[in-house]
């Protein structure tokens, strides 16, 4: 992937294949120890031990349409290729959660990317799906949790122009602007 943003994409596009209702996704950036971490846990239909043993191998998938999965493989090499490290952990009935830690200034690392839009595009197409989007360093900690706005906006759907227009906004000022750019 050319950034990680799609990592987070494709890990959370897992989430909701597997049911989840519930999403945390966690952006722990600490620029002193020149490492930053992305975490996404769900509250989905977990895996068993088998498939958890099995499941950063590229062959291992639950599609239909084909025989590879590359997303979990392509998190997990990102990371290792830095020197960061790449963890899962899973039960079944109870969820997943997948964190990988990059070494920021890493010459392989590649770049965070659009967090923002890749935030966006999840909270407005995904109604059904309650989000709680983490973003800290040293310095501050913002944090976007759509069952806050659900409770202000009540049954207006986050896909009015207006709310998404919003929702942009809070993502630019509140999370993307914690880490400045600087990923």
């Amino acid at each position: 992937m050319r950034e990680l943003a799609l990592n987070v994409l494709d890990i959370t596009e897992n989430s909701l294949s597997a049911g989840a209702k519930l999403i945390r996704i966690t952006l722990d950036i600490r620029f002193a120890e020149d490492a930053f971490s992305i975490c996404i846990e769900d509250d989905g239909c977990g895996m068993d031990e088998s498939m958890l043993a099995r499941v950063t191998d590229p062959f291992t998938t639950t599609r239909t349409t084909r025989k590879v999965g590359m997303g979990l493989p392509l998190f997990k090499y990102s990371a290792e290729s830095t020197g960061g490290k790449f963890s899962i952990r899973s039960e079944k009935g109870k969820g997943t959660c997948v964190c990988a830690e990059y070494r920021i200034g890493h010459i392989d690392r590649i770049p965070l990317g659009d967090l923002g839009g890749v935030v966006l595009q999840l909270v407005t197409m995904n109604e059904g799906v309650d989000f709680v989007v983490t973003v800290r360093s040293e310095e501050a900690e913002g944090e976007l949790d759509t069952r806050a706005f659900r409770e202000v906006l009540g049954d207006i759907p986050f896909t009015e122009p207006e709310v998404r227009a919003y929702i942009k906004e809070y993502i630019q000022e509140n999370l993307v602007t914690i880490y400045g750019g600087r990923l």
